[in-house]
């Protein structure tokens, strides 16, 4: 009698296995849709940019310099790109700190280096001297002079030098005493290559230098709160003249000077 032999059962783990193959792939395709349809919504845009603390540079300016734009990808904004590119792009820009909120929203933190004095160029812009050494133009600023003194003859490859370290100096003065010097000219001596003279708002003349500024500051500040208007000298010895007792002394030389001829 002849064996019949019985036909193999269909595989199924191995339709299983395609199933879920399927089922994979069909996640897969969602995922990507998904992720295509939420990169192309308004979601994943930048909604609202605020740069807070700037008063050399307009909103405008550090939005196109760093890309930082309405509508702009949100995800794509690196911290670091945006911090190097501002620092870079602004020399008068000390730190920069970003902030994101999502959905859209960007803050940017912008601390600048403070202006101690002010300056005109060749062409009378108005620049504003900070106090790590470097110059920003004003053109659209021209009010806050008032509130810091104004560098006069500071053309040369010398004067230059100092203005930088005159500038570090000047951060050292108290507010109220930067504010009532209105001008500071650079005027070098035989004697003193870094003299200065300086003119201040409620009437006096400082004649001193660069150097011995921050430790002349008390005896300034003695003189102009407690004397009449008059001329103040810094230099090796100090000594202070009003103008009155300077017209009489003027007056007396040039009554010797009359007297000696006859």
């Amino acid at each position: 009698m002849q064996a019949r032999t019985i036909p193999a059962l269909p595989n199924k783990p191995e339709r299983k296995r395609k199933s879920k193959r399927i089922l994979w792939l069909v996640i897969l395709l969602c995922i990507v849709l998904l992720a295509v349809l939420f990169f192309r919504s308004p979601i994943s845009k930048i909604d609202k940019v605020t740069f807070i603390g700037q008063t050399f540079v307009t909103s405008e300016r550090l939005g196109e310099a760093t890309g930082l734009v309405a509508g702009a990808p949100y995800f794509t904004v690196s911290d670091n790109e945006v911090v190097a590119t501002i620092k870079s792009t602004f020399p008068f820009v000390k730190s920069v700190k970003v902030n994101k909120h999502f959905p859209g929203k960007v803050e940017v933190f912008v601390e600048e280096f403070e202006a101690v004095a002010y300056e005109l160029d060749a062409e009378g812009e108005v620049l504003a001297s900070l106090v790590n050494g470097s110059s920003v133009s004003l053109s659209e600023m021209k009010a806050v002079v008032l509130e810091k003194p104004l560098l006069t003859g500071w053309k040369d490859k010398q004067a230059l030098e100092l203005k930088a370290k005159l500038t570090k100096q000047l951060i050292q003065i108290p507010d109220s005493l930067l504010a009532d010097i209105s001008e500071i000219v650079y005027d070098p001596s035989a004697s003193f290559s870094d003299r200065i003279r300086m003119y201040t708002r409620s009437g006096f003349e400082v004649i001193t230098t660069v150097d011995l500024l921050p430790t002349k500051l008390a005896y300034l500040s003695g003189v102009v709160e407690t004397q009449e208007p008059g001329r103040i000298t810094m230099l090796k010895a100090d000594s202070y003249i009003s103008y009155t007792n300077l017209a009489k002394n003027d007056h007396d030389v040039l009554d010797e000077q009359k007297n000696s001829t006859q």
